[in-house]
Formats: structure tokens, C-alpha cells, sequence
């Protein structure tokens, strides 16, 4: 029977992260001439914005590009839990790297857990920050020895925390392994206050509405925008989502991108407090937030490769129906879905690309938890530039390759992308562009050939071409974000052919 008795809430009809939405974020002008700085770092998100910060605070001269404006990508779309507790991964990590490498991936995020702590007291930030244990828990016979056995490689590693039958929560759970004192915050205050004291008190220049498109490599570099601008640098630090220089990595081809969604809900029954997520799939994670002095609750995940899902539509309701069993829900105030990108081991990929090119850097691959690894980035990409030393350099170095398990994983995820890559190359289409109804979109055939098209609420059509602009692959529609996503890498794009996330650098091209 459902907790909330009333009659069922409706969902919001567009996406909104609360995050954004509830953020008074400044606007920094448009990149309009070539500039000279000692670091060029790409991307203002989590790791942009704190490079820039430490980097500035030392007395560098740093400029930070944004594409679009400052803290809107993955960053605005996260849970906001700062936490080491990265899922079951720390028994996978030590049979698959070892314990001393294990230990030093948990005090990574350790320490990046207690830099955002400090900087918060230091500058006296208002930003909801609150110190939560954090559960992982289990409701099936499956997952209770792998939950015993995360707890054990806690002991082995001397992590804080403990081994429980029953997690605090308002349904039953077979097992559940506790992460002692970790956090939880509201990102968006946290971080516009480093962005505006590097900017306004450090002498950081910040730019939006600036697309970085390539890097001249040499000493110094030069990172070229789509406008034909140059910035000349000491070191260029891509910190985009999808790193934007490719420089032999291969990126598209060593990591995987997965799409999770968001409810922020008013309950009927009371949260316990803490923060959760499942151990076994469908995912479901669970924290509070406070809202005009109001406790709120996100309902988090129906992970699923990117492109790859049902009707994303029913991955919320998949949500609601989980809120309204066990807290009951009296209202949906908002909705959203977040983008990860998810390595061939699972570790995030930074540091320098090459050991040819030791002045040009790159922080990807988070896996769904950017807010400690996304800060661990800075402070080990803080280290490489000023030349100080990091413990961490050899583990998230981002040319390494463990064979176990990254063969596996790669053969996997990339026969994946051939089998998708055909499939939507061979997939027959009857709908037309005419059948759509307002606020609908679909793959439809146009002018007898494979078409995407939407028809927005005041009814114009918008057609663009579904091959993506990366590798030719075949994109589907969104119909829960209203956008255009690749099966095979993960590109988005907006309906009108815009680019969203990368690989992708050029838009869908439009279909009159």
C-alpha cells in the first residue's frame, strides 16, 4: 500500500535542477580577442573552478573558458554528496589494484572531502554543508555477502565505518555497510564563492560562452576557441565533462557514458537522515536538503547507458513509484537527469595526457561522484603545475591500463557501440514529421531518408539529421530532456541540433 494516500502528484513538465534553479550565478563576458596567461583551464565546473581557485591563490596567472555558463553541466545536475563511499568498489578495487593503491584512492577523496570542509569554514560559506554517515544497503540475498565483503576490505584498509543488518531507512534491508562522516552540501554557493574570490581577489579571468575546439601543442600551448581566438599558456588544463582535446587518448573508446535521474520531493514521512544508495540496479539513493527551511528529500537513479534507455519519461516515474511506497510523497518540486562518464577500471583519468606533452593536463571519468573526485583533481593538477609532489600522480594517471579488468571492459563497451552503431543503421522508420503531436519528438523518415524530429508547443517543426557528428552513429530522442542522444559515445544534443555534451564538437545539421 502507498504511503501517500492523496491522489498521485504529477511530475514537472520540463527538467530543472534545483541546484541551478535556486542559484543567483553572475555572468562573465564572451572570450572576444587572444589573451597570454600561465594556465588555460577548460571547463567551469567542480574541478575548473577549484584549479583556477588554487591556481590563482598561488599567484599564477590563470583564465578559465566555460561554453556555455559557469556550473549549468554535470556539476549543476549532481546529488551533492561528498563522500569516499563511491559505491561497492573498494573489494573490487584491492583484488584488481592491490591495497596500497586502494588505500591511496580513499585517501584521495579523504583528503578532497576535507579541503571542501576547511574551505567552507575558512571563508564562512553558507552552503547547507552537514557531516551524514553514508549507507550503502541491500533488500536482496544477492548482494549480502558482497555487502560483507565491502565491509571487510573497510577494515583492511582501516576505513571508518561498520556492518549493519537493518539501514535506518522505512523499509526493510538484508545488509548494509556504513561509511562514517561524510557530508552532504549545496554545491552551487560553495562554488560561485571560490569562482568570484578567484575572479575578483586572485586576479583569475573567467570567460563564457567560449568554446575551446584544440590545442597547438608546444611550450607554450595554445588552446584555440570556435571563434578563432588564442590562448597562449604555460599549461592547458582540459576539465570539460568530455575532455576536448583528444591527444592519443582515445577517451571516447576508454570510457562509457551513463545517464541517471533526480525527483526533489516533499514527503509525508519523516527522513531519517543520511545518506543512501542501493547496492543492486535499478540504482536508488536517497538524501535531505533543506528548502526555505523545509526538509526535502532527492530520490536518485535508473542508471542506464547513455541513449540506451526505455522512455526516459518512465525512469522518473520509476522514482516516484520508490518515493510514494516508502516516504510518500506530497509533491514533485523538481526533476533532472545527470550525465557521467565511467572509465575501463573505474578509476578517473588525471593528470598529464602524454609524456610528450607534460604541459597539457586533462580530469575526466568520476563515475557519478565529482564532488570529491572532481576536487581531488585540482589539488593533484594543482601539484603538477606548481611542481610539488602528489602521492596520487601514478594511480589516476590518465595513459595507464590495467589489464584486469580493462580488456574485459573494453571489449565489452565497445562491442556494444558496434552493435548499436548497426542496429541504427539498419532500424526501419515509418513515422513521419506531419504525425507529431505538439511537444512530441521521434525518429521519423524525411525526404526518405532517417530524420529526428520534434514539434515544439507552438507547434514548429525542428528536423535535424540523426547521424552524430563524432562517429556516425545513429542518435535517439530523449523524450524526458527533450534531446538527441548517442547510443555509442554519449553525445547529446539539443533538438535543434546544438551540442550538449561531447564527444561530439559540431552540431546535428538541420533538415528544412
Amino acid at each position: 500500500m502507498l504511503k501517500n494516500q492523496s491522489p498521485r502528484v504529477f511530475l514537472p513538465q520540463f527538467p530543472e535542477s534545483y541546484w541551478i534553479a535556486t542559484a543567483s550565478i553572475p555572468s562573465f563576458p564572451r572570450l572576444t580577442h587572444d589573451i597570454q596567461v600561465d594556465v588555460a583551464i577548460v571547463g567551469a565546473g567542480i574541478s575548473g573552478i577549484t584549479t583556477a581557485y588554487l591556481l590563482s591563490k598561488q599567484g599564477l596567472k590563470v583564465a578559465l573558458i566555460e561554453a556555455g555558463q559557469m556550473l549549468t553541466g554535470t556539476t549543476g545536475h549532481t546529488t551533492a554528496k561528498i563522500t569516499a563511499q563511491h559505491d561497492l568498489i573498494y573489494d573490487e578495487f584491492i583484488s584488481h589494484l592491490g591495497k596500497e593503491q586502494t588505500r591511496l584512492y580513499y585517501e584521495a577523496n579523504r583528503e578532497a572531502f576535507q579541503f571542501i570542509k576547511q574551505t567552507i569554514h575558512e571563508h564562512q560559506i553558507s552552503c547547507d554543508f552537514t557531516e551524514e554517515d553514508a549507507y550503502i544497503y541491500t533488500s536482496s540475498d544477492e548482494f549480502v555477502e558482497k555487502i560483507a565483503a565491502e565491509f571487510a576490505a573497510y577494515e583492511a584498509l582501516g576505513i571508518p565505518g561498520d556492518y549493519l543488518e537493518q539501514a535506518p531507512l522505512p523499509f526493510q534491508t538484508k545488509a548494509a555497510v556504513v561509511m562514517k562522516h561524510q557530508a552532504q552540501f549545496n554545491p552551487m554557493p560553495y562554488l560561485l564563492h571560490l569562482a568570484n574570490h578567484a575572479a575578483q581577489k586572485q586576479g583569475c579571468q573567467i570567460y563564457e560562452h567560449t568554446t575551446a575546439v584544440s590545442i597547438e601543442k608546444g611550450n607554450p600551448a595554445t588552446v584555440i576557441t570556435n571563434e578563432g581566438h588564442r590562448i597562449t599558456c604555460k599549461y592547458a588544463v582540459s576539465c570539460s565533462h568530455f575532455p576536448f582535446y583528444d591527444g592519443g587518448g582515445f577517451y571516447f573508446a576508454k570510457m562509457h557514458a551513463k545517464r541517471a535521474y533526480i525527483l526533489a520531493v516533499k514527503t509525508s514521512e519523516q527522513f531519517p537522515g543520511g545518506m543512501f544508495i542501493s547496492a543492486e540496479e535499478p540504482k536508488r539513493s536517497l538524501r535531505s536538503f533543506m528548502a526555505n527551511g523545509e526538509k526535502m528529500v532527492l530520490i536518485a537513479g535508473e542508471s542506464h547507458k547513455t541513449g540506451q534507455g526505455i522512455c526516459t519519461f518512465k525512469h522518473y516515474e520509476a522514482l516516484q513509484n520508490f518515493g510514494e511506497q516508502y516516504l510518500g510523497i506530497q509533491e514533485i518540486c523538481y526533476r533532472w537527469s545527470a550525465q557521467d562518464l565511467v572509465t575501463l577500471d573505474k578509476l578517473p583519468y588525471i593528470g598529464r595526457t602524454d609524456s610528450d606533452e607534460p604541459n597539457i593536463l586533462v580530469a575526466t571519468g568520476y563515475k557519478k561522484w565529482g564532488m570529491t573526485t572532481g576536487t581531488a583533481a585540482a589539488l593533484l593538477i594543482e601539484k603538477l603545475v606548481t611542481g610539488g609532489h602528489s602521492p596520487y600522480q601514478e594511480l589516476f594517471k590518465p595513459d595507464r591500463f590495467h589489464a584486469d579488468p580493462s580488456i574485459k571492459t573494453f571489449i565489452v563497451q565497445n562491442a556494444d557501440v558496434v552493435d548499436h552503431f548497426i542496429s541504427g543503421k539498419l532500424e526501419m522508420i515509418f513515422k513521419k514529421p506531419e504525425e507529431l503531436q505538439n511537444d512530441e519528438g521521434a525518429v521519423v523518415r524525411a525526404n526518405g531518408k532517417r530524420a529526428g524530429a520534434y514539434r515544439d508547443q507552438q507547434g514548429q517543426l525542428h528536423i535535424v539529421d540523426t547521424t552524430c557528428t563524432h562517429m556516425g552513429c545513429e542518435v535517439e530522442w530523449n523524450d524526458g530532456e527533450r534531446t538527441w542522444d548517442c547510443p555509442c559515445h554519449g553525445s547529446r544534443f539539443s533538438y535543434k541540433g546544438g551540442v550538449l555534451e561531447g564527444p561530439a564538437k559540431k552540431p546535428l545539421k538541420r533538415i528544412e
